[in-house]
């Protein structure tokens, strides 16, 4: 299938679930994202903050990019100016160059918190005890340029479907408590980024408005080393 037909094809099953596809373009050269543009995707995922850079100099600016890969906070300040959404959020130390960065573009930088929900020890990402600290913290409160507007998670990289579908549904439970709960101003429960190509059904099935999917639009990956 073509990479129209293939965005054709996930928007119209996410949009039966009120979920939207985040086309994760990382590695994927510029040609084949114009080509995703052109059938009509707007949002982009990158894992690496220069590569990021370097596409959205070449793309249209009514690209909406997000940040989906661990971020170190040394390179924030090269995707403030545009970035849509930073997925990958882990630390308050991190938001806190997010909203020294967003100050500096005098915007404001919408983020989602990286919750901790696999088995393998390599995945970032906090435990529900830290959201829910971070969340009611001073420091978050003291914050004027950044908003936190949900949740994100990666499942474990299994072949057992029942066990990223229950690792789904923990994230889908914590989310739902944040949200009944009394949340600050600037943290908001709206969105819940979870699911890849390998196991997005569960990941819609328990309740994602967020779907990255790459090889399945794009075919396989080039290597990308980033500088």
């Amino acid at each position: 299938m073509s990479i129209k037909n293939n965005i054709v094809k996930f928007s119209t099953e996410l949009n039966l679930h009120h979920a939207r596809l985040i086309a994760v373009s990382k590695t994927q050269p510029v040609e084949k994202i114009r080509e995703a543009y052109e059938a009509g995707q707007r949002d982009f995922g990158e894992n690496k903050v220069q590569e990021m850079v370097d596409k959205a100099s070449k793309l249209p600016e009514d690209i909406r990019w997000h940040l989906i890969g661990h971020l170190q906070r040394n390179k924030v300040k090269y995707i403030a100016p545009f970035i849509s959404l930073i997925h990958s959020v882990d630390s308050i130390r991190l938001l806190e160059e997010i909203d020294k960065q967003a100050e500096k573009q005098s915007r404001i930088i919408h983020c989602l918190l990286q919750v901790f929900i696999a088995t393998e020890e390599t995945k970032f990402g906090l435990d529900v005890a830290e959201v829910k600290s971070l969340i009611q913290s001073n420091q978050l409160a003291a914050f004027r340029h950044v908003t936190i507007d949900g949740l994100m998670g990666m499942a474990s990289l299994t072949e057992n479907r029942d066990q990223a579908a229950r690792e789904f549904a923990s994230l889908k439970q914590l989310f739902e408590s944040l949200k009944a709960s009394s949340l600050p101003p600037h943290v908001k429960m709206k969105e819940l980024s979870m699911g890849m190509t390998s196991d997005y059904p569960q990941a819609l099935s328990a309740g994602s408005t967020m779907v990255r999917i790459g090889t399945a639009i794009f075919g396989e990956r080039s290597i990308v080393k980033e500088p």
